[in-house]
């Protein structure tokens, strides 16, 4: 006999949104025990949640506390997670270890999807999600997969420039996530506004995207939408300079042997020292743009 799926449980406030049956937005918590370095993540979290509340709706940070599954964290638990104090990184394929081990674990696209999908949640916003790593034809990001099978719109700021998106924008296609440019015509580069990669649909507005995800869902479609939209133009960086600095962290991860789930963090590490912190700023801007549109989207399924 199969075994009933563990609903996370979820904070007072995320249940009372949920029963009244308000607009809610799931946030990832790897963005903040692993991601952006303190204070820096905490500015993160709280932009984060101002922004999808100004729109709206209730922001739900997904995350493994303390072996147990939870949309929303409490006071003590944020404060954990935000000092990395023994916050493990937790892909789809680590979630059970995790709570079988009684851990704390942050939730990366990945794994927040596969929690979306256990409990409920239609729209979730993130900075930018994994993909083809470069050079590493059979490296690919766990987030692709779980796109391709979870019923979810995704905000973000298209892939991280780390990786190959030419490469992942022809998995995504393959795969069967429509990649909808909201108010672009083509895949941002996370960090910067342009790549030159065109896209297939664009949406000018929330309720646009709300009307094609429920057509989307009324054919049966079981994959994410994923909705991208470039970072704010006055803290974007120079798609010139981002790719400087990122060939030069790729040259150095390689001379390091960095690999792995590791590779990520230490170039995204590396690019702020090399653009002086200027990738910092362009990546709080857009986590909370991103943030508020998914709120937008919350809002308009309601309608």
């Amino acid at each position: 006999m199969s075994p009933v799926p563990r609903r996370p449980r979820s904070t007072a406030v995320v249940a009372a949104a949920r029963e009244r049956g308000g607009a809610v937005v799931a946030l990832e918590s790897s963005v903040l025990a692993q991601g952006l370095l303190p204070p820096h993540n905490r500015e993160a979290a709280e932009r984060m949640m101002r922004a999808v509340e100004a729109a709206g709706a209730t922001p739900v940070v997904t995350a493994i506390v303390r072996g147990e599954p939870w949309f929303g964290l409490e006071p003590d638990a944020l404060e954990r997670f935000l000092a990395r104090d023994g916050v493990r990184k937790v892909s789809a394929r680590d979630l059970g270890v995790a709570m079988a081990d009684g851990a704390d674990g942050a939730t990366t696209v990945a794994a927040t999807l596969a929690l979306c999908a256990l409990g409920g949640l239609e729209v979730f916003a993130t900075g930018g999600i994994g993909g083809v790593h470069r050079d590493a034809p059979f490296d690919e990001s766990a987030d692709l997969v779980e796109l391709a099978r979870t019923p979810v719109i995704v905000t973000c700021a298209g892939a991280k420039s780390i990786l190959d998106l030419p490469a992942t924008l022809e998995r995504l296609e393959t795969l069967g996530v429509p990649v909808v440019g909201y108010g672009t015509d083509e895949l941002p580069g996370f960090f910067s506004v342009t790549t030159g990669l065109r896209l297939s649909a664009r949406l000018d507005t929330p309720q646009a995207i709300a009307r094609a995800w429920k057509a989307h869902r009324s054919l049966g479609r079981t994959s994410a939408m994923l909705v991208v939209q470039p970072p704010p133009a006055d803290h974007a960086v120079p798609v010139d300079v981002v790719e400087r600095a990122t060939q030069a962290a790729l040259a150095a991860a390689r001379a390091a042997g960095i690999r792995g789930a590791a590779v990520t963090p230490f170039l995204l590490a590396d690019i702020q020292q090399r653009t002086a912190g200027r990738s910092v700023q362009a990546n709080l801007a857009l986590l909370e743009n991103n943030a508020r549109l998914a709120g937008q989207i919350a809002a308009a399924l309601q309608s």
